[in-house]
Formats: structure tokens, C-alpha cells, sequence
């Protein structure tokens, strides 16, 4: 793990939970901020720890696990740039976070952040605001685990990214035939999230490009052509899937 300082405003202002804080709190941020490089596979925080520091995604992709009793470890999420992660007055981690890339992220010490906190009155929504937006995501990770068929959680996980990810252009591009996505974590990771194996993975993704729902350009990169079908797939609602595409096409459009 390497550690060095950085101007970190411009990842940060892309997180929407504190992109409204004022300039003297995003000073305050950058000051104390402590950029931390990690290799893949290297732990960042371990369970049931005391973590010192409040960690913001800059790049790259980290995979939160809890360990079960028969000693199996379960992917439970990602984060990605712009999220945030550790626990505000509670050192002790739930789970375990490890880079399932080589990531990048800013560290803000645990006492200097919580002193913030109770100094700038724009700080505590973010933090707020973060924590119903995390609880948010676990509901729809539990919504997309609970399809029987792999082939609809597959189709769930590539609606999920298409929502959550549209901010972050690595692994999001609109192309005139689609959407184009890349998959930020291994096959391995993949099927580990989802609950089943990688040939799994493998077969329901063929399934898709089959059916013409979607085009598997690489292992790791999918251009979705159809995306109310692969609504359907997911058994969501077609017209949130529309909603999500016409988001998409809004934010390409608009980018400088």
C-alpha cells in the first residue's frame, strides 16, 4: 500500500451526497485528506476492527464481505468512485472491505472528521443522506438475489450498474447501438456476488446474446441493445428501465 497527499475536490464533488458542501468544508476535507493507494486483493479494512479513518472511493473498485459461520466469505457489495464507507462515532467494522481492483481512496482520519462533523452544519446531511443511500443499495442487492434464475440476476446486476454507475464514464458509455458497460470486477467476484459459479455467469450472459438482449464484446465489457428486454429479464418495471436510459442519453449529452 503506498500513501501520499493529493488534491482530491474534483473526485470528491462527484459523490451526490456531498457535492452541496460549502468551499470552507471541502477545504477542511482536503486537508485532512490522506490518499491511499491499494493493490487488488489487498485488504483495506478487516472485520470487526476499529477502523481509524473515513475512506472516499477515488478510483478503482472495492468489494465489502462478511464472513458466514461455516467460514465461507459472501460478497455483500461494491463501492465505487465517490462512495464513502466507514462508520461516523463507531469505529467497528461489519465487514471486511478489500480492493477488487487496484484502487485508489482518500482516508480522513476518524477524530478530524467526527470534530467536522460537529463544526459544519452542511456535513451532517451528506453523512446522513450517505447512510439512507447505502441502505438503499442493499435493498436492491436483495431484490436482485431474490430472482430463482441467474439469468435474472445477471440481467439485475447489469440494470443496477446502468443506474448506479451512469456518473462514472470508465465504466459507463452510451454508443448509438446501446449502452455499453463495463464490468468492473472479476467473473470470479461476479458470480460470488451474485450467488452461484462463473459458468453460471457465463451461460446466462450467453443466454442474453442470444436472444439479441445484449452483445458480449469481451469478458468483461457487454453492450446492452435492449434495454427494456433486459428489464423484462430482470422482471423489473420496462418503464424505470427507459427512465434509466433516457438518464443515460441526458448525461452524455450534456457532458462538456
Amino acid at each position: 500500500m503506498e500513501e501520499h497527499r493529493k488534491e482530491t475536490r474534483l473526485s470528491l464533488v462527484k459523490s451526490t451526497p456531498f457535492s452541496q458542501l460549502r468551499p470552507e468544508t471541502w477545504d477542511a476535507l482536503e486537508v485532512m485528506c490522506r490518499v491511499k493507494s491499494y493493490r487488488a486483493n489487498q485488504t483495506v479494512v478487516h472485520a470487526q476492527e476499529r477502523s481509524y479513518f473515513i475512506g472516499c472511493v477515488l478510483s478503482g473498485v472495492l468489494r465489502m464481505e462478511k464472513t458466514l459461520a461455516d467460514g465461507r466469505a459472501q460478497i455483500v457489495g461494491l463501492l465505487v468512485q465517490g462512495d464513502f464507507f466507514g462508520r461516523v462515532f463507531d469505529g467497528i467494522a461489519e465487514f471486511s472491505i478489500e480492493a477488487a481492483t487496484d484502487t485508489e481512496i482518500c482516508a480522513f482520519p476518524r477524530a478530524e472528521f467526527e470534530a467536522l462533523l460537529t463544526q459544519s452544519p452542511d456535513l451532517e446531511p451528506a453523512v446522513l443522506l450517505n447512510a439512507a443511500n447505502e441502505l438503499d443499495r442493499a435493498r436492491e442487492w436483495l431484490i436482485i438475489l431474490s430472482n430463482q434464475k441467474i439469468v435474472g440476476r445477471i440481467a439485475g446486476f447489469l440494470l443496477l450498474m446502468c443506474s448506479r454507475f451512469r456518473g462514472i464514464d470508465h465504466i459507463l458509455q452510451p454508443r448509438p447501438e446501446g449502452v455499453e458497460v463495463k464490468i468492473p470486477i472479476s467473473r470470479g467476484d461476479l458470480a460470488h456476488l451474485l450467488g452461484t459459479r462463473p459458468e453460471s455467469i457465463s451461460r446466462s450472459l450467453h443466454s442474453l446474446s442470444d436472444r439479441g438482449v445484449i452483445d458480449i464484446l469481451e469478458p468483461d465489457r457487454i453492450l446492452i441493445r435492449d434495454m427494456k428486454a433486459l428489464a423484462l429479464a430482470a422482471d423489473e418495471d420496462e418503464i424505470e428501465a427507459i427512465a434509466i436510459l433516457q438518464k443515460l442519453l441526458k448525461n452524455h449529452r450534456t457532458e462538456p
